[in-house]
């Protein structure tokens, strides 16, 4: 584990304060670490997620069906 001093703003605290309160933490650290690992999951591009990788995995193995003519086959004009 890491310790570090940090400077936050106002605004910041009462988030941290929030996030701490809506989720039961112990502590602002917990608050810390509970907002940037959801944050981190939704700035992580999909390809870097393993459940998509397992997905996609899935997805190679399933039959392919041959499209002569796009627009016809899904109905496009």
């Amino acid at each position: 584990m890491v310790k570090a001093i940090i400077n936050i703003n106002d605004r910041t605290n009462r988030v941290l304060n929030i996030v701490k309160a809506k989720h039961g933490l112990k502590n602002k650290s917990e608050a810390i670490n509970k907002v940037v690992n959801e944050y981190g999951r939704s700035l992580l591009e999909p390809e870097l997620r393993p459940e998509f990788i397992e997905k996609i995995k899935a997805r190679q193995k399933e039959r392919t069906v041959k499209v002569t003519d796009f627009r016809s086959h899904y109905g496009l004009k």
